[in-house]
């Protein structure tokens, strides 16, 4: 009986660190329930009100009326901790690439040719890739999300501390674009991430970057095409697109040099002129527009077709398309259809 002691020590300690290693796995959905109620006298709230009524954008008692009763949408929580983007591109991919997406995206680039020539030509931007955005983020309009923005943005300020106060940020902008534009915010619908309209741009993304091509004042982001398709070019001219430029070449099924290897260990702001890539890849390469550097991309390959991965050098208007969304694996998807479709 002399390990008595020790087995007693060791099973208290076993039992210490998987508790623990449970509470650390805990995710933000764990620790609400779906309809819980909005505490609105806590402090951070407080702040967010006086900031809303700072130079009289909403009145204190439009605040009362607009958030009294503001809940808790749990799957909101849940969603955000189970995106898509951490899957391997063999398995994310085919979420937005098939052949019937394919085949709506040629259709919508022949309907829309004459506008599409008119953003090219003002704008700057190609048409296929702004067509496979537009069917990306909702499937060219059909589907841009069931969740009650307001709600949703409420419930990601308070109830996800990661990244709260940029959440924060996007209630503000939110609110402020509704009174901008007349919108009704109780009444906005979008995905579990605040996005709405057919670009699915988040708050401060509209108020920035959205336009109006139809001859209009008003930006629609919800049912004009020209307004659509103009403000998805006009995000991604903003990062420096540049018209008829490659988006990215194959490098190989292996990084031959130390310089490349960092950049694709970096992300995607590990960056590496094109030359060197040349050199370490021994591969031939098109010169990108002003010599700016390349990112190096890895893509997971199916077990099915031999597994590993696929290598790839994001040229600048593939990492413009990263600003719209910061996952490489949704750069390759856009670049991807957009060749489809070309």
């Amino acid at each position: 009986m002399k390990n008595t002691p020790l087995i007693i020590f060791l099973s208290i300690l076993f039992q210490f660190s998987f508790s623990h290693l449970c509470v650390a796995e805990k995710k933000a959905a764990d620790f609400v329930t779906d309809g819980q109620k909005i505490d609105l006298s806590q402090e951070k709230y407080r702040r967010l009100f006086q900031e809303l009524s700072k130079d009289s954008i909403y009145t204190q008692s439009e605040l009362a009326k607009l958030f009294n009763g503001v809940k808790i949408k749990r799957k909101v929580l849940v969603l955000m901790d189970t995106q898509w983007e951490s899957k391997p591109y063999y398995e994310y991919r085919p979420r937005f690439i098939s052949r019937s997406v394919i085949r709506k995206a040629k259709k919508k680039l022949k309907k829309y040719s004459t506008l599409l020539d008119r953003i090219e030509q003002e704008i700057g931007v190609n048409r296929e890739v702004v067509i496979a955005i537009w069917g990306i983020e909702s499937r060219f309009g059909k589907n841009s999300g069931g969740f009650n923005v307001f709600r949703t943005l409420n419930t990601l300020f308070d109830a996800y501390p990661r990244r709260s106060e940029f959440f924060k940020k996007q209630l503000i902008a939110f609110l402020i674009l509704c009174k901008e534009n007349n919108y009704n915010p109780l009444k906005i619908k979008g995905s579990y991430a605040g996005a709405f309209g057919q670009t699915q741009f988040i708050p401060s993304s509209f108020r920035e970057y959205a336009v109006s091509f139809d001859g209009d004042t008003r930006r629609d982001v919800f049912g004009s095409p020209p307004d659509i398709l103009a403000s998805i070019a006009n995000y991604l001219k903003s990062f420096h697109w540049t018209l008829d430029t490659p988006l990215y070449v194959d490098i190989g099924l292996q990084l031959k040099g130390k310089e490349v290897r960092k950049a694709n260990s970096t992300g995607r702001k590990g960056l590496v002129y094109f030359k060197i890539v040349q050199k370490e890849q021994s591969i031939a390469l098109p010169i990108p527009p002003e010599n700016r550097p390349l990112t190096i991309v890895g893509l997971e390959i199916a077990p099915r077709k031999g597994g590993g991965k696929r290598y790839i050098a994001g040229y600048p208007n593939f990492q413009a398309i990263t600003e719209w969304n910061h996952s490489n694996r949704y750069a390759m998807a856009v670049s991807e259809l957009a060749e489809a479709i070309k």
